[in-house]
C-alpha cells in the first residue's frame, strides 16, 4: 500500500506551484509576529506621580513638596501612589512660606484622589496613562497581556480539531478574518474591560491561523521541504514581523493609532483566497477523493507535468474509505505509556520553551537602554536563531539540536545576576543570548513535535502541545512582575526551567532520518 508521499511523488519537490504556495503561507502569518509582542508597547508602565489640583495657591516650592520620597530599589524617588494630604499643606503653607523649614516626615499621606500625572517623553499613551492601570490597578497592566495569551490558549486547543473537522483552508482563513476584525475593533476599546475581551479574541485567532498555516503547509509541500517550510518560512516570516513592530512604535508614540496600523497590514491578505488550495491529504482522510485528485490535476499542470491517468487505485480508495471512519480525540495522546511519556515532556518543554521565549520578548521595557532599539535586537536576533535552528536540523539529531541550544540559554541567564550595574551593556547582551536559544529551540520543538507523533493524532499532538504552551505565556507577564521583590528572579526562574528541559529533551525517541509513523504502535520507545 502506498503512502500519501508515493501517490504523489509525481508532483515533483519544488515545482513552481509549491515555490508560490510556500510564499504565500509565509506571508499569511507575518502578523503573527508583532500581534502578540506589541503589547511591550501598548501596556508599558508610564513614569507617573500623584495629580495636584491647580486651585490651592500652593507656590512653585510647595508644589513640588506634594508628593512625599520613597526609597525604591535602592534609590530616592517621588512616591507613584501617595501624596501628602492636600488640607495639611495648604495650612502649612500659610504658616510656613519656606518647606524647608517644615518637618515634612510627621504629615499625614493619603492616596492619588485626583488621578495621577504621566510623563510624555516616551509615550504620548498607553493603556496604562488611559485607564490609570498604576497603584492598585497595576495588575491590570500584565492582565491585560495575558488576555491575549488566554485567547491563544484557547485557540491552540480548538484549532486543531476546527482545522481537522472543517479542514485546513477555511480556517487558516478564516482565523485571520477574526484577528484582522478584532484587531481594528480593540483600537477604539472604550473601556479596559472591552480592550481585554478584544484582545482574548484576536489571540484565539492569531494562533490559530499559524497552526493552521504549519498543518497546510506541511501536507501540500514535499517532505524534503517541510523543515525549510517551517523554519525559514512560517518563523523567519514572524521574525520579520517582530522585527516590523519597533520600526512602526517609533513613529506611532499613541496605543490605540499603533494597533490601528499594525491592523490594516492584515487586510493585504483577502485575496490568499483565491491562491491557496486545500489539503489534499486531509481531503483523502475524509474520503473527498475527487476534490483531492482535482487539486492535484491542478497542481501537476502549473508544475508543466502530465499526471497518471488514475492517481488512485480501488484498493487505496478503500484503505482511504476505511480510515476515514476511524477518529481519534485527545485521549489517544495518552492511550499507551510510550505515548502518555512523550505527551508529558513535550508539554513541559513547549511550556517551558513559551515562557522563557515571551518572557524575554516582553522584558524590552526592564532592560537598560533605549526599549525601541532592545525591541529591534530582539527580534533581529532570531534571524540568525532561526538559521542556526535550520542547520542544526538538517545535519543533527533532534534530540542534540534542541538539548545543546536550551542548556547554555538556560546557563547564560544565571549570569545575569552576576553582571555590575555599570556593566548594562553586557546584562542586555546576555539575555539576548538567552532570547535567541528559546527562538531556535522554538523553532525546532514544531518539527520535532511533529515527528514524534503518528499521522493519526499528528495534528491533535502538536496543537495540544501548543496549547500547554500557552499557559507558560499567561502566566508571563506575571513572572517579570517578580523584579518588584528581585530583580534578578525572572531570569533566574527561566534559566533554571530552561535547564530542565534540556536534560527532560535527551529521553525523548529520534526522528531524524527516520520514516514519519502512521499509527500509536509505529512510535518511536521512549528513551529509559
Amino acid at each position: 500500500m502506498r503512502d500519501y508521499d508515493e501517490i504523489t511523488a509525481f508532483l515533483g519537490e519544488w515545482g513552481p506551484y509549491q515555490k508560490v504556495i510556500f510564499f504565500l503561507l509565509s506571508l499569511s502569518v507575518f502578523p503573527n509576529g508583532f500581534c502578540g509582542i506589541s503589547m511591550v508597547f501598548v501596556v508599558d508602565v508610564l513614569e507617573h506621580r500623584c495629580s495636584i489640583p491647580g486651585n490651592l495657591n500652593l507656590s512653585e516650592a510647595w508644589m513640588n513638596r506634594t508628593i512625599p520620597l520613597e526609597q525604591e530599589r535602592g534609590k530616592l524617588q517621588y512616591s507613584k501612589c501617595r501624596r501628602y494630604r492636600l488640607d495639611v499643606i495648604v495650612n502649612l503653607s500659610e504658616t510656613f512660606p519656606n518647606p524647608d523649614s517644615c518637618n515634612m516626615s510627621e504629615v499625614e499621606q493619603e492616596p492619588c484622589l485626583d488621578g495621577w500625572e504621566y510623563s510624555k517623553d516616551q509615550y504620548i499613551s498607553t493603556i496604562v496613562s488611559e485607564w490609570d492601570l498604576v497603584c492598585n490597578n497595576n495588575w491590570k497592566g500584565p492582565f491585560s497581556t495575558s488576555t491575549f495569551f488566554m485567547g491563544v490558549l484557547v485557540g491552540s486547543f480548538i484549532s486543531g480539531q476546527l482545522s481537522d473537522r472543517f479542514g485546513r483552508k477555511i480556517i487558516l482563513l478564516g482565523t485571520m478574518a477574526v484577528q484582522t476584525v478584532f484587531s481594528v475593533l480593540q483600537a477604539f476599546s472604550p473601556n479596559w474591560v472591552i480592550f481585554c475581551l478584544l484582545n482574548f479574541l484576536v489571540g484565539l485567532g492569531a494562533i490559530s491561523n499559524y497552526l493552521a498555516a504549519f498543518v497546510l503547509g506541511s501536507e501540500v509541500l514535499g517532505k524534503s521541504i517541510r523543515v525549510t517550510y517551517c523554519i525559514l518560512g512560517l518563523a523567519m516570516s514572524c521574525t520579520i514581523g517582530y522585527v516590523y513592530l519597533p520600526l512602526v512604535a517609533y513613529f506611532i508614540r499613541s496605543w490605540w493609532m499603533l494597533l490601528l496600523t499594525l491592523s490594516f497590514s492584515d487586510l493585504l491578505y483577502v485575496p490568499l483566497w483565491w491562491f491557496i488550495p486545500e489539503s489534499p491529504r486531509w481531503l483523502l482522510i475524509k474520503g473527498r477523493v475527487q476534490e483531492a485528485e482535482a487539486i492535484l490535476r491542478h497542481i501537476a499542470k502549473k508544475n508543466g507535468i502530465t499526471p497518471p491517468e488514475v492517481l488512485l487505485n480501488d484498493l487505496e480508495l478503500e484503505d482511504i474509505k476505511a480510515r476515514s471512519k476511524q477518529p481519534h480525540a485527545i485521549i489517544h495522546l495518552f492511550k499507551t505509556g510510550n505515548i502518555r511519556t512523550v505527551t508529558i515532556i513535550n508539554f513541559v518543554v513547549w511550556m517551558v520553551l513559551a515562557l522563557g521565549y515571551l518572557g524575554l520578548s516582553l522584558s524590552t521595557p526592564n532592560l537598560h537602554g533605549d526599549d525601541y532599539l532592545n525591541c529591534f535586537f530582539s527580534g533581529v536576533i532570531e534571524i540568525p536563531a532561526n538559521i542556526l535552528a535550520w542547520l542544526f536540523l538538517k545535519r543533527f539529531s533532534r534530540r542534540f539540536s534542541l538539548s545543546a541550544i536550551l542548556f547554555p540559554g538556560g546557563v547564560v541567564l544565571f549570569l545575569v545576576q552576576l553582571i555590575p550595574s555599570n556593566l548594562s551593556i553586557l546584562a542586555t547582551m546576555l539575555v539576548m543570548i538567552g532570547k535567541f536559544a528559546t527562538a531556535s529551540g522554538f523553532t525546532m520543538i514544531y518539527v520535532y513535535s511533529a515527528e514524534l507523533y503518528p499521522t493519526a493524532v499528528r495534528n491533535m499532538g502538536v496543537g495540544t502541545s501548543s496549547t500547554a504552551s500557552r499557559l507558560g505565556s499567561i502566566i508571563t507577564p506575571y513572572i517579570f512582575y517578580l523584579a518588584v521583590y528581585h530583580e534578578f528572579l525572572p531570569f533566574i526562574l527561566i534559566g533554571s526551567l530552561m535547564v530542565l528541559s534540556a536534560i527532560l529533551v535527551l529521553f525523548l525517541p529520534e526522528t531524524a532520518n527516520i520514516p514519519l509513523p502512521e499509527t500509536i504502535d509505529q512510535m518511536q520507545k521512549i528513551k529509559g
